[in-house]
């Protein structure tokens, strides 16, 4: 018969096949479930190299800042770099995907993020030592007693008498574009690997392992970000240039917001890991036969195929499906009626939204969350990169390999997948709110947020940072060289403590005869370098962390069956782009302007600023506790109630859906839970005009 192959036929190519494969005729599907295999761990590997790299640029952003005295909007502005690299090439990646070679494609763009990180690092080498300005490094080497309330203090000389050379290498703070463009690289190297490794994974693998493969593929990738919080943590806790000073020099510990951690060892090593998550995927094809069928094996002219579905049947060389040949001009004909395609789903569509809100929460957070622990629980910033890394990363981890197992395992459907996602969510909401139980008192510094009599005005905008007690010590009232008193009141300076003498060198100083002391009360009217701890602040942590561990637990269990549902709603065709879409929403509308504004709105919670060597702020030396609490949490509170409302709405508009083709399929006579993609030869007015069809009729859960 015509089309079919003769029994003779058939042994012969099961002998051919006996012959190339050896007397283990599986060896071949062996061989290609080992080539997925294969790309899902490169996959898990250039996750963990982009995970590693980004966690601890975002763990970094307030040594960068120090390092370079720039504010927070302007730390945001480098931070957002990364997404601006995204917005230039993913939508041309990802709608490209599905007719270029994948694997090579993501080979690419991991080596683009090695260069981007290796550039980030340049400034480091060129800038010099990193100086700042303190009375007991001034006289480290005296042991004279230092008189801080005098004009002969070494602290009085130090700003006037700069020349123009001096004062243009001092501007070479402005290397920090240096930085943008390295993290702008790692953007655009970034973007082909989520929507192109992700749509290879659902096209090659069976659809019961897709969600559990992807599942595990993001939660193995979690432990870059983890190792990256690690490395921050410690690199934080090391001095920006180690090996060129004697540490015990160093009169400033981590605690103390002049400190600047060696932000530039890390991003060496991210950069080696990129370019050796680039190699595998060299030697990965083009495509692989669907898990669980035989690959297609040539000699000479003929091409035998042998699926679990064929029985034996050899097919002719014709059937062999070839790669498609790229064609610009009919890839850019195409490119808009997809796009319509997509957005006529309106199921899609509030996927995005939600992709957005979701995106502008995650990112302000973690860019932000170090810094507002370090100020809100009176830890060093180094302390509180560690605490993230080591609990709230391999808590998330656990989450999103829990998710998606729970699909496989329960055998979720489209509806229950959203109804899980939105549950957890809204449960998450909930507790989410108890992080406002967790206040901290405000720093008391006389000038600042207390006058030297220790007694908070109803504003601190009343308060003056000079006194009648240090009217004659000519201090520099813009200088942040803090002391503590004896009264457990901050100082901003000694001389603004009015310290007339002092006793000790280096880090071990100690001022005493501090007229403004005795200001607030009777004592020894001393003062010890650095700020006063606020110890009822620290009682609070663990409560915190708590919390956090607990929110972040139940969104990552979420986030694998939220996920899954842009595969289940779109056309199978449509995938990877409708992935890349929604990830360069994500990153315009969300990772681009998130660290921004977040970082504009907590520059407004700043009571005091640095001053560069030849004028202008620079970075924020205190910030106004409370106020950064709120404005940093109630942000937060407010993008994830706008997020709720979403979920509802997705779980509104899937469940109507299914309910509509559920019926239509009992109306056709098509068995019940065969699948979710209803088919018609043409789609109905009401159906066409909802925009819910696809273009061929077929709609998708």
């Amino acid at each position: 018969m015509e089309g079919k192959a003769t029994p003779q036929q058939a042994k012969d190519g099961l002998s051919f096949m006996d012959k190339s494969l050896g007397s283990h005729p599986m060896k071949r599907i062996s061989l290609t479930l080992s080539k997925l295999k294969m790309f899902l761990i490169a996959l898990a590997f250039s996750y963990f190299a982009k995970g590693f790299s980004g966690s601890y640029m975002k763990s970094m952003m307030t040594q960068i800042e120090r390092r370079f005295e720039i504010p927070s909007s302007v730390a945001g502005l480098i931070d957002g770099s990364f997404e601006i690299g995204n917005l230039l090439v993913l939508v041309l990646v990802s709608y490209l995907g599905p007719k270029v070679h994948r694997p090579k494609v993501i080979a690419v763009g991991c080596f683009i993020m090695s260069i981007g990180a290796f550039l980030s690092v340049v400034p480091h080498f060129i800038m010099g030592r990193y100086n700042f300005k303190s009375i007991a490094d001034s006289m480290a080497n005296s042991s004279a007693s230092v008189s801080a309330c005098s004009p002969e203090s070494p602290l009085h000389n130090g700003t006037g008498n700069l020349d123009a050379l001096e004062c243009e290498k001092a501007a070479s703070s402005s290397l920090w574009v240096f930085v943008l463009a390295g993290n702008l690289l790692r953007g655009i190297g970034e973007a082909p690997i989520m929507p192109l490794g992700m749509s290879y994974i659902d096209d090659f693998s069976t659809e019961e392992n897709s969600a559990f493969y992807i599942g595990t593929v993001r939660s193995v990738g979690m432990f870059g970000p983890t190792l990256g919080f690690l490395l921050g943590a410690l690199c934080a806790n090391l001095w920006v240039d180690i090996g060129m000073i004697d540490l015990d020099t160093l009169t400033i510990n981590s605690k103390d917001t002049r400190w600047v951690g060696a932000w530039w060892i890390g991003l060496l090593l991210g950069g080696g890991l990129s370019f050796m998550a680039s190699l595998p995927f060299w030697f990965l094809p083009y495509s692989l036969p669907k898990e669980g069928e035989v690959e297609v094996i040539k000699k000479s002219s003929d091409v035998f195929t042998i699926t679990k579905e064929g029985n034996g049947k050899t097919e002719p060389p014709n059937s062999t499906p070839s790669r498609p040949q790229l064609k610009i001009s009919e890839a850019a004909k195409e490119f808009f009626p997809a796009l319509k395609k997509l957005f006529g789903n309106s199921i899609y569509l509030v996927y995005l939204l939600l992709t957005v809100l979701q995106f502008n929460s995650l990112v302000g957070m973690i860019t932000y969350e170090p810094k507002f622990m370090e100020q809100q629980f009176n830890i060093s910033i180094s302390r509180a990169i560690f605490l993230i890394g080591v609990i709230l990363l391999p808590i998330t981890v656990v989450g999103m390999f829990l998710g998606g197992f729970l699909i496989k395992k329960l055998k979720l459907n489209t509806p229950a997948m959203a109804k899980f996602a939105c549950i957890s969510f809204l449960l998450a909401y909930l507790v989410n709110l108890l992080y406002f139980a967790t206040n901290c008192q405000v720093l008391q510094v006389a000038g600042l947020t207390v006058n030297y009599s220790g007694v908070k005005e109803p504003s601190f905008s009343q308060i003056e940072p000079l006194s009648a007690c240090n009217a004659d010590c000519s201090c520099e009232d813009n200088h942040w060289d803090p002391v503590c008193g004896s009264n457990g009141i901050t100082y901003m300076s000694a001389c603004l403590a009015g310290c007339r003498g002092s006793v000790g060198s280096g880090k071990d100083m100690v001022f005493h005869n501090c007229s403004c002391v005795g200001e607030s009360g009777p004592g020894n009217f001393s003062a010890v370098l650095g700020q006063c701890q606020r110890d009822s602040c620290t009682k609070n942590l663990p409560y915190f962390l708590l919390m956090l561990s607990v929110v972040s637990f139940i969104l990552a269990l979420g986030g694998t069956p939220l996920y899954m549902l842009i595969f289940r709603t779109v056309s199978p065709e449509l995938k990877s782009f409708a992935v890349g879409i929604e990830t360069l929403c994500g990153r315009v509308l969300g990772g681009l302007p998130a660290p921004i504004y977040y970082g504009a709105l907590i520059d407004l919670t700043c009571l005091k600023w640095s001053k560069k060597t030849c004028g202008g702020s620079g970075t924020c030396r205190m910030y106004d506790t409370k106020a950064f609490r709120n404005v940093y949490l109630g942000l937060n509170s407010s993008i994830r109630l706008a997020s709720c409302l979403l979920y509802i709405i997705i779980c509104v508009l899937i469940m109507r859906r299914f309910r509509r083709d559920h019926k239509k399929k009992n109306t056709n006579g098509v068995p019940e839970g065969t699948s979710f993609k209803v088919s018609t030869s043409a789609p109905k007015k009401e159906d066409t005009a909802s925009g819910e069809t696809s273009v061929h009729g077929d709609t998708y859960l």
